[in-house]
């Protein structure tokens, strides 16, 4: 049972990775059609029990159209042309996106907009409706 080492509190256990190959498309000649190179790496984020609450959440989130929607993230590596280092990218990707989901996002501070801001939002407003009111028909009376 190896441990894959993410950061210094979580390591992902390798029986968590399911690893499939697939033919790859793109360039190889008639080898393309023999030998699934391309890998499909699958590992089930939301039910992992190597994450915390918290990291499993902003990582299906910051998956996006990668994670299913029973929270199974699925990374295709195509890249190369030999399958160990389509094997090796599709993990070394899993990897930084799990270490984009551990650190916790900055929290907001809200700022109030300064006077000379304001100013300038409530000047170009005026400056519009002047070009607008001159665009009106004049009525002669």
């Amino acid at each position: 049972m190896a441990q894959i080492r993410v950061t210094p509190a979580i390591a992902l256990d390798d029986t968590e990775l399911l690893e499939q190959f697939i033919l790859s498309s793109g360039a190889g000649g008639q080898n393309v059609n023999k030998v699934a190179s391309a890998v499909q790496l699958r590992f089930d984020a939301a039910h992992s029990p190597s994450l915390p609450f918290e990291v499993r959440h902003r990582l299906v989130a910051l998956a996006g159209h990668r994670a299913t929607k029973d929270g199974v993230i699925v990374i295709v590596a195509r890249r190369f042309r030999d399958q160990q280092r389509n094997r090796d990218d599709a993990r070394v990707r899993l990897i930084e996106l799990i270490r984009a989901a551990a650190t916790p996002p900055k929290p907001r501070r809200p700022t109030k907009p300064t006077r000379a801001s304001k100013e300038r939002r409530l000047e170009t407003k005026k400056s519009h409706s002047r070009l607008k009111k001159s665009r009106a028909k004049q009525i002669d009376e």
